[in-house]
């Protein structure tokens, strides 16, 4: 009887918004819901801003060239919130 091995991706499919939460949805099929409080710069942003975001990182992160921030999925599983000291602009 074989087993089947499920594989991973942590790479971005897609992103929303809700007024208190960032979803990134993964390629596996997984989705991560992270409060924007953990991100001063996205909270602090306009709706216009948060969705002008870009993949990058080889489909492993986020990036918002307007606000400056990059996000990566790993730091998201982690459960890892901006660090202290960083502001929004």
């Amino acid at each position: 009887m074989g087993i089947l091995a499920i594989q991973a991706d942590e790479r971005v499919k897609n992103v929303e918004f809700t007024p208190e939460t960032i979803r990134v949805d993964l390629m596996d099929g997984r989705t991560i819901t992270v409060p924007l409080t953990w991100y001063p710069r996205l909270l602090n942003a306009t709706p216009e801003q948060r969705e002008n975001w870009e993949i990058c990182g080889g489909g492993y992160g986020l990036h918002w060239e307007e606000i400056d921030e990059d996000l990566s999925t790993e730091g998201m599983l982690r459960g890892a919130p901006a660090p202290r000291g960083l502001t929004a602009i």
